[in-house]
């Protein structure tokens, strides 16, 4: 059985003040590439990863949009998501 699972996360340090956005890609329970906004470029882990990576990094509309999804992504949704995740204790 092959699948394929994304997941986007954000880590959120001192509510927006400090923001860090990470799209990761499973395939066979594998990670084969990420995403990560403080390094601002895929980076691959396999050999599929690393060529979906270069193709990734190698398109500018693509990548500016990664780039900024710590704003529209993130902290657009932090006011959801803070009751939930943030402040629980």
């Amino acid at each position: 059985v092959f699948q394929l699972m994304v997941k986007h996360e954000c880590h959120f340090v001192n509510g927006t003040e400090k923001v860090r956005y990470l799209e990761r890609q499973f395939y066979n329970r594998m990670e084969h590439v990420r995403f990560d906004s403080d390094v601002g470029r895929y980076e691959g882990f396999t050999p599929f990863g690393e060529c979906n990576a270069r193709q990734a990094n190698s398109d500018p509309d693509w990548m500016e949009n990664r780039r900024t999804a710590v704003d529209w992504y993130c902290r657009h949704n932090y006011q959801g998501i803070a009751p939930f995740a943030v402040e629980r204790k």
